[in-house]
C-alpha cells in the first residue's frame, strides 16, 4: 500500500539510500513529559541519534522537552500544529495547520524543514504545496506501537523482519503508545548495536 502510495508523491522519502550499516529511528506525536524523556535516556545510553516528528501543540505545551531534544543532538521535524488527517482537511486549512506548527518549532536549528503528514494521510495538493518548502518523510518500517492488542516484542519483531540499512523506522513517543514503544526501542538499540549498526538522526543524511 505504501509503495503504491509513493508512485503518486515520488519526492517522499521512506528509505536513505547507504551502503553502511545505518537505521534512521523516527518518533512521531511528541514530545510529552511521559514519553519523550524515556526514549532520550535510551538513545543517549546507546549513543544514538534520532528524529523526531513533533505536533505543535506539544511544542508549545512542553517547549522544555523540545529544547532538550535539540540540545541532545536529534533532529525535529513537523507534524502539524494538531496533528491532522489531510484526507479530511481542505488544503488551505492543513496549510495553515503546517505553518502554526514551524511557528512552535522556532528557532529550528535541526529540522531543515522536514515534515511527516500524520497517518501518513495527505492530499495531492497539498503534498504539491508541501514539497515546495518542507522535506518529507514518509517510512519503510512502521512499528504499530500505538495498538492496544501488540506486544513490544510483536512490534520489535515487525522492525527485525522489515529493517535493512537505510530503514526509516516509526515508533511514537506518545501517551498511547508507550506501554509497548519503551521495550521495543530498547531490544532494537540493543539488537542492532550488537550487529554493528548505528542510529543516525535523518538531518545528517538527508
Amino acid at each position: 500500500m505504501l509503495r503504491s502510495f509513493l508512485n503518486f508523491f515520488p519526492s517522499l522519502v521512506s528509505h536513505i539510500s547507504t551502503g553502511e550499516r545505518i537505521l534512521f529511528l523516527t518518533f512521531d506525536d511528541g514530545p510529552v513529559p511521559e514519553a519523550t524523556p524515556q526514549v532520550l535516556e535510551l538513545l543517549k545510553k546507546f549513543n544514538a541519534k534520532a528524529t523526531f516528528f513533533c505536533v505543535g501543540s506539544n511544542v508549545v505545551k512542553h517547549g522544555e522537552i523540545y529544547d532538550k531534544i535539540i540540545q541532545e543532538g536529534h533532529s525535529t521535524g513537523n507534524h502539524t500544529f494538531h496533528h491532522l488527517n489531510g484526507w479530511t482537511c481542505n488544503k488551505a486549512s492543513y496549510l495553515e495547520n503546517v505553518v502554526l506548527c514551524s511557528k512552535a518549532m522556532q528557532p529550528n536549528p535541526a529540522g531543515k524543514n522536514f515534515f511527516r503528514p500524520p497517518y501518513g494521510k495527505l492530499r495531492f495538493s497539498q503534498y504539491a504545496a508541501l514539497k515546495k518548502d518542507f522535506r518529507i518523510f514518509m517510512w519503510d518500517v512502521l512499528t504499530r506501537d500505538w495498538e492496544s492488542d501488540r506486544s513490544a516484542k510483536s512490534c520489535f519483531e515487525r522492525i527485525k523482519n522489515k529493517a535493512k540499512p537505510g530503514s526509516i523506522i516509526v515508533f511514537h513517543d506518545s501517551i498511547k503508545a508507550k506501554e509497548r514503544m519503551l521495550p521495543a526501542l530498547e531490544m532494537t538499540l540493543e539488537h542492532y548495536s550488537s550487529l554493528g549498526f548505528r542510529f543516525e538522526a535523518l538531518e545528517k543524511f538527508a
